[in-house]
């Protein structure tokens, strides 16, 4: 199992780093079937437990991460689609459209069934749409990484750290398997691994020097909200009765089972560049 789960990663990682050193369309694209792939993923795990989504809507809304490469292509028509005023056009619309499916097929949905769709375009699309966002940013191909590695060591360092110290329970009635000492030992292994990630950049001249302290406190941020988005996705898989979401990655699960903790790095990585630095 070990075995399969390293080299399923490694090439997990040789993908990223191809889709990565692509170009930002093509992040853009990749992160837009990611998007897909897991929206489809959590509506099938719902239907597993006897709802019923509204899966039309939950894919018309990954379409909004395509319409962030304009930033890039710069097609006025889609810069002007994107304004803080459409996005919040488009969300009236969709709750719209969303009750019109109670009101009009009201023996086939109910609240339940929307609101469970309304929140997966929101943990899913909405989440992921900060990875294309973070590319965006001036040094964009630099700060990216952040998001990978604040998920990816956080993960690693957690799940050793467990293995070889944990001896005491953090959550047995969500995710037995998971540790305190696997959890301190995550967030302690991102912060490292981020500050010296951040170490190689400011000495490497690729960005404009940014004080390490920045890097440590990016990598504590993402050690801790990492793990929850990981906390999050094993509830909703406990609720749901589901092992895993998918298995697209052998020995990870799903998509969504391996981007569970990325959704909740990637808008900590913005939000800390562009409202902090």
């Amino acid at each position: 199992m070990l075995k399969t789960r390293v080299a399923s990663a490694l090439i997990g990682i040789i993908i990223l780093f191809a889709v990565v050193f692509s170009g930002q369309i093509v992040l853009g694209v990749s992160v837009f079937l990611v998007s897909v792939i897991a929206m489809y993923e959590y509506f099938k795990s719902l239907k597993n437990a006897g709802y019923r989504p509204v899966e039309a809507v939950g894919y018309i809304s990954c379409a909004g991460i395509l319409l962030l490469c304009s930033q890039v292509v710069q097609i006025p028509f889609l810069d002007r689609m994107i304004s803080l005023k459409s996005l919040m056009f488009a969300v009236f619309i969709m709750i719209v459209v969303l009750f019109s499916f109670i009101i009009f097929l009201h023996s086939k949905y109910n609240i339940t069934d929307i609101s469970l769709t309304f929140f997966g375009v929101f943990y899913i699309a909405f989440l992921l749409s900060f990875i294309v966002l973070t590319r965006n940013l001036n040094n964009g191909f630099f700060f990216v990484w952040l998001i990978f590695i604040g998920a990816f060591s956080t993960d690693t360092m957690a799940y050793f750290s467990g293995l070889l110290f944990g001896k005491h329970k953090l959550m047995p009635a969500i995710s037995p398997k998971k540790t305190v000492e696997g959890s301190i030992g995550g967030v302690i292994g991102c912060a490292l691994t981020t500050l010296l990630y951040g170490l190689y950049l400011n000495k490497s001249g690729s960005i404009d020097f940014i004080p390490y302290y920045h890097f440590l406190l990016m990598g504590i941020l993402c050690g801790i909200i990492s793990q929850i988005g990981d906390w999050a996705a094993s509830a909703i898989k406990r609720y749901v009765k589901v092992k895993d979401f998918g298995s697209i990655m052998p020995g990870h699960g799903g998509a969504l089972d391996r981007f569970d903790s990325i959704l909740f790095t990637a808008p900590v990585i913005y939000f800390y560049l562009s409202q902090i630095i």
